[in-house]
């Protein structure tokens, strides 16, 4: 494990099987009747198959040179990304059965990382440090503000709730690979490699994701200024989603940051006994 890793010793990134949905799949607008924020989760869900395959290349990639811890860690966030992606497409299929045409959506995820694809391995790598960055900081703001999710149906909720929690525990897998992978380059390098490429994934982010958004609301005949100043205040406003995103954006370009600088597995142990006492309750139904 490299030196600069600040990721806790006793850390457990568990392998978790489960499935949600199948039964019970989710409304048209399952989040709380809201069209604005179905769009929104249905245009970061689009996302996800193709971009958590792309994660799992980039970080496979530099496995077999890494020592442990960091290689079992790797195994266990292959596995975990492979269930988020697994269990994605489940529900865009879902997406797509209540009248979503998801195609569109899943196309521009797919070129963008095509284009992502055409760089180095290590420029690859960190534009997966920084996506698993932009999904920590969701997770943790999903999991600590439960009005982000509330209204959702029940069993939407827990599926993003459970992604939350794992996109916790793996947080700084990718980016401690990078740390491995660029151990050559001067502190300065590293950083600044880092920095640009999160810079550019920033744009390319928001361009892709709110694009998906307006194309699902387009689909609802809702695209239209009042429903974007109400998705944008839910965004935007003091304790939203993407306003933390943005600030955590410059908290990642600080020299030496790391993502376990935010220590919150206090959140992670709460949201988990949730989690699980949910799951014992599914299998007593």
């Amino acid at each position: 494990m490299p030196s600069q890793t600040q990721t806790p010793d006793n850390l457990r990134i568990e392998k978790r099987d489960l499935k949600f949905g199948r039964e019970t799949p989710p409304p048209r607008w399952w989040h709380g009747g809201d069209p604005g924020r179905t769009a929104f989760f249905n245009a970061l869900s689009s996302t996800f198959p193709v971009g958590e395959k792309f994660f799992m290349t980039a970080v496979r990639h530099y496995r077999s040179g890494t020592s442990e811890p960091l290689r079992s860690q790797i195994d266990d966030f292959l596995y975990q990304e492979s269930m988020h992606s697994r269990e994605h497409v489940v529900f865009n299929r879902q997406a797509e059965d209540v009248g979503f045409d998801i195609a569109p959506l899943e196309d521009r995820a797919r070129r963008t990382i095509a284009w992502v694809k055409r760089r180095s391995p290590l420029q690859q790598l960190a534009a997966t440090c920084a996506l698993e960055h932009f999904t920590a900081t969701l997770a943790h703001d999903a999991l600590a503000n439960p009005h982000h999710l509330g209204g959702a149906s029940e069993e939407a909720g827990r599926l993003w709730r459970w992604h939350a929690i794992e996109e916790i525990e793996h947080k700084a897998v990718a980016f401690d690979t990078y740390l491995h992978a660029a151990r050559d380059l001067s502190p300065f390098r590293r950083w600044l490699k880092r920095s640009v490429v999160m810079g550019v994934t920033t744009v390319r982010f928001h361009y892709v994701i709110f694009r998906n958004t307006a194309d699902l609301l387009r689909q609802d005949g809702l695209n239209n200024a009042r429903t974007w100043r109400t998705l944008l205040a839910y965004l935007y406003g003091r304790d939203g989603l993407m306003r933390h995103l943005l600030a955590g954006v410059f908290t990642y370009m600080r020299p030496g940051f790391h993502p376990w600088h935010l220590d919150d597995r206090g959140l992670l142990a709460q949201a988990l006994a949730l989690l699980n006492a949910g799951e014992a309750r599914e299998q007593m139904a």
